[in-house]
Parts: C-alpha cells; structure tokens; sequence
C-alpha cells in the first residue's frame, strides 16, 4: 500500500494524478502545511524533513521530492508504463527530464516569480525564456516531454504549466498549450481533481 502524504490545492494533488494512473492500492492522508499567505502548520506525522509535501511511504521506504517520488513509483509498478525499463531505449531522455524539472524548470520559474537575476556563473541556472524554449523545441519534435509516449515526467511538467497558464510569466506558446490539454484530458488526472475537492 502506497500513502501519500497530501495537503489539498497543493503540489502533493499531481501525485494523486500519478497514483491514478498507476492503477495500484494507495490512501491518502491529509496533513497541515505551512501556505503561502501565513496560515496553516507543518504536521509532525509529515514524514517530509521540512514538512512540505508530497511525500509518500511504500512498506518502508520513504520517499519525498516529487521527481523522487515520480521516479521511484513509475520503476516501482512497471505494469503502468509509465517509464521506459532501464535498459530501453528513451530511458535516458526521460531521467534527463525529470532532473531537467528540479535542477532547472523550477528555479527558473522561482526567479521570474520573485522577480530576481538569475545567477549564471556556476550554479548552471537559466532564464525562464531560455528554459521554455527548450520545452518548445522538444513539445514540437515530439508529443510528450520524453518523447512519443505519456510517462509519469509528464505528471510534473503538465500540471505545472497548466496551473501557470494564465500567469504573465508563462510564455504563450502553442506546443504548450497543447501538451496541457492533451495530458490534463486523461481520465486519470478528473479522477484526481474530484478527490482533491472532495
């Protein structure tokens, strides 16, 4: 049994999205965390080490970060194709791009929304602008993030585009557009929405 760790309206909600399409048993507990505009509480029964979420326990591992999580759950039930099996092709593209995620889509994104400089020199970090146009270049070669097929990466960059589409700091660009649509119109993902609301 999977538990996932969840705190509603949240980022923890793409990983209902993810234990959906995986189609194994799991339950969810609710858990306080500290939101953006001052309320809320981090929960000691959070196993995350920052009492953030998502994190989820599976027998005894404990996992947390969500392209941690995305990654360990996609290899952990094989049945769901949700990744290519080590050994297969595009199994590379698609670990590149869940590191591409964490290590680069996000801290773009956290510098535009602060609006603060990128820092250049070694941390290896870009702009926002330089970090889409790649995500377009690859959304126009292929129909998913890692390729021609639907995997668990596209968990994380879908609902993260869609949730910014309306955000200035989201450049409008078709391929996106598209993409959104095409991953938020799975089955999987209205099952998520209807018990995060409820």
């Amino acid at each position: 049994m999977i538990t996932l760790y969840h705190a509603p309206k949240s980022r923890s909600t793409r990983m209902i999205f993810l234990l959906e399409e995986l189609g194994a048993p799991y339950e969810v507990k609710t858990v306080t965390i500290r939101r953006g505009d001052g309320s809320g509480a981090a929960d000691q029964s959070n196993p995350h080490p920052h009492a953030k979420v998502p994190a989820i326990r599976h027998g005894k591992e404990t996992v947390f970060e969500s392209p941690a999580i995305v990654s360990y759950l996609a290899d952990a039930f094989p049945d769901a194709k949700l990744a290519p099996k080590q050994g297969e092709a595009g199994r590379g593209l698609y670990l590149s791009m869940l590191a591409y995620y964490g290590d680069v889509l996000e801290p773009a994104f956290m510098y535009k929304f602060l609006n603060t400089p990128v820092p250049r020199g070694t941390a290896g970090w870009v702009v926002v602008e330089e970090a889409m146009a790649f995500i377009d270049q690859s959304l126009t070669a292929h129909p998913y993030i890692a390729g021609d097929s639907f995997t668990a990466a596209d968990i994380l960059y879908a609902t993260t585009f869609g949730m910014f589409a309306s955000h200035p700091m989201m450049p409008k660009l078709a391929s996106i557009d598209a993409y959104v649509k095409r991953c938020l119109d799975r089955p999987a993902y209205a099952r998520a929405m209807a018990k995060d609301a409820g």
